[in-house]
C-alpha cells in the first residue's frame, strides 16, 4: 500500500495503473492480480489503509464525545496526508477490515454513551459522511497545482475584502472574517456541532 500511495501522490488517480506500480515493486504487472482482481479493488484497498492508519494506536476513554472527536480528526487527518489518494477513495465502500472495524468502533462509542440503536445510526451516518465529505473537499483543494491553490486562496483577499457596502452589505462587514476562516477547513468546527447537537439529543 505504500508504494500504491506515493504512485498516487506523484502521478494522481489517472496514473495508478498495474504498468506503473509493477515497475516501482520491481515485478512483473500480471503479479499485481494475483493479490487483487484489478485496479478497482487495489482502490478500495487503499482507501482501507487510510481508514486502518486512522485507527492506529486510538483507544477509547469514558467520554465519547471526546472520543467521537478524536476519532474524526484521525480519519480527517489520514485523508489529507495522501490527498490524492483521499479524492479517489473518500466516496468509495469497501466492506474491508479496516473500514468494519472504525463502523464498529464509532457505533461502540455511540452505545457506550447510551444511544438508542437507531438515533446511534442516524448520528453514525452524518459523523461518517461528513467526516469523508469534508476529508474528500480538502484533499481536493491540497491536491491542486500549487500555482492554483494559491490562487484560489487568494481571491478571499483580492476580491471579497474589497467588495463595497453600497453593493454587498452583508459580505463586505464579513470580509475580514472571510479572509480569516475560509482557507482553513471548516471540519473540527463542523465536528463540534454535530457532537453538540448529538448531546442535546442524549441529554
Amino acid at each position: 500500500m505504500t508504494t500504491a500511495l506515493r504512485m498516487l501522490r506523484e502521478h494522481g488517480g489517472e496514473g495508478l495503473t498495474a504498468r506503473r506500480l509493477g515497475a516501482a515493486l520491481g515485478a512483473d504487472p500480471s503479479t499485481l492480480y494475483r493479490y487483487f482482481r484489478g485496479m478497482d479493488e487495489l482502490t478500495l484497498a487503499v482507501g482501507d489503509e487510510l481508514i486502518g492508519r486512522a485507527l492506529r494506536g486510538w483507544s477509547a476513554t469514558d467520554d465519547w464525545a471526546a472520543d467521537l472527536r478524536e476519532l474524526g480528526l484521525r480519519i480527517h487527518a489520514a485523508y489529507l496526508a495522501h490527498p490524492q489518494a483521499a479524492v479517489l477513495t473518500a466516496s468509495r465502500v469497501s466492506g474491508r477490515a479496516h473500514e468494519i472495524a472504525a463502523d464498529e468502533t464509532v457505533l461502540g462509542v455511540l452505545h457506550r454513551a447510551g444511544f438508542p440503536v437507531p438515533v446511534a445510526v442516524r448520528i453514525y451516518h452524518c459523523f461518517i459522511d461528513q467526516t469523508l465529505a469534508f476529508a474528500a473537499l480538502d484533499a481536493a483543494a491540497l491536491a491542486l497545482p500549487e500555482a492554483a491553490r494559491r490562487a484560489d486562496e487568494a481571491v478571499w483577499q483580492a476580491t471579497y475584502a474589497r467588495l463595497p457596502e453600497e453593493t454587498h452589505p452583508h459580505i463586505a462587514p464579513a470580509a475580514p472574517y472571510l479572509v480569516a476562516e475560509m482557507n482553513v477547513s471548516a471540519y473540527p468546527a463542523a465536528l463540534d456541532m454535530l457532537i453538540e447537537s448529538a448531546a442535546s439529543q442524549l441529554a
